[in-house]
């Protein structure tokens, strides 16, 4: 192995410098929030807030945090997020595992119309209307259902699913284990990368929608934390924070929505270090072997 010049060192040094400056810069917004989320009501209304926080209260978050809505929002987001995350990793898992075998009769077609699927959608009035006939207006499972399923996802486990070795699965069939036993019990617990991977992209996915709570969700007890979160950002009217004459004197208007979008956004980062060892190890399946 050659030595390190002094021209591999210098590129190192450059690329280094440009990915942390560039990480600098993805996160000048979100300190902006935060220091609006613990400012003095004088300043974020002045307009004098930028990287750092002036003067210091955490009356904004508490407010938040106990509101009653924000925590009956939060809780329909993380209910609907644990059940379809679950569900989807489940049904995915069962599609990807029978086309990840070659001998399957017809796994080329099927492969084809899956992947149309990616490319084409039905758009937005089919899927409502879908979606109406089903009975799911104004129901939790028109969150869930709709995307259930990811084409991508379920490629890359079918990817991982390939990259086991057969005679696993053939010792089983020979002690007479089914498809099901085989799937459920033996692929599955050998695929905690690639599960815990996908996992965490349903996870984020079901947290951060509000396109289809949006279409789908009309009545108040139903409405996801982003939804909720979206309601408070795009009106500017401090009525509709449903605060209390001495609330609007103490605690401003944009504090509330930057401490609102600061709270909506710690559950799902704290999942990040659990996962964390499995994700980069997960991300980088189907990159060697098609």
């Amino acid at each position: 192995m050659r030595s390190r010049t002094l021209g591999d060192r210098t590129l190192d040094a450059f690329t280094y410098l440009v990915l942390i400056a560039m990480g600098l810069i993805t996160l000048l917004p979100f300190a902006n929030v935060v220091s609006k989320s613990v400012s003095e009501e004088w300043a974020i209304v002045s307009g004098k807030v930028g990287l750092y926080p002036i003067g210091f209260q955490l009356d904004t978050l508490r407010y938040v945090v106990t509101n009653s809505q924000f925590l009956h929002s939060l809780w329909i987001s993380a209910l609907v997020t644990v059940i379809g995350t679950l569900a989807s990793l489940v049904v995915t898992a069962m599609t990807a595992y029978p086309l990840s075998k070659r001998e399957l009769p017809g796994m080329g077609v099927i492969i084809v119309l899956f992947i149309f699927t990616m490319m084409f959608n039905g758009g937005i009035i089919p899927n409502y209307l879908l979606v109406r006939e089903l009975n799911l207006i104004d129901h939790l499972g028109a969150l869930v259902l709709p995307a259930l399923v990811s084409v991508f996802n379920m490629l890359v486990i079918k990817s991982y699913f390939e990259s086991l070795p057969a005679s696993l699965e053939e010792s089983a069939k020979l002690e007479g284990a089914r498809n099901f036993t085989i799937l459920f019990r033996i692929v599955l617990p050998l695929s905690g990368p690639v599960l815990a991977t996908i996992g965490l992209f349903y996870a984020v996915y079901y947290w951060n929608d509000y396109f289809n709570p949006m279409i789908y969700i009309n009545s108040t007890s139903l409405k996801p934390l982003q939804l909720y979160l979206q309601d408070i950002v795009m009106n500017a009217d401090t009525s509709s924070l449903n605060r209390s004459a001495e609330e609007l004197m103490n605690v401003p208007a944009e504090g509330v929505r930057a401490a609102t979008v600061i709270a909506s956004t710690i559950p799902i980062l704290l999942v990040y270090p659990f996962l964390q060892k499995y994700f980069i190890k997960g991300v980088l399946i189907g990159s060697v072997k098609g």
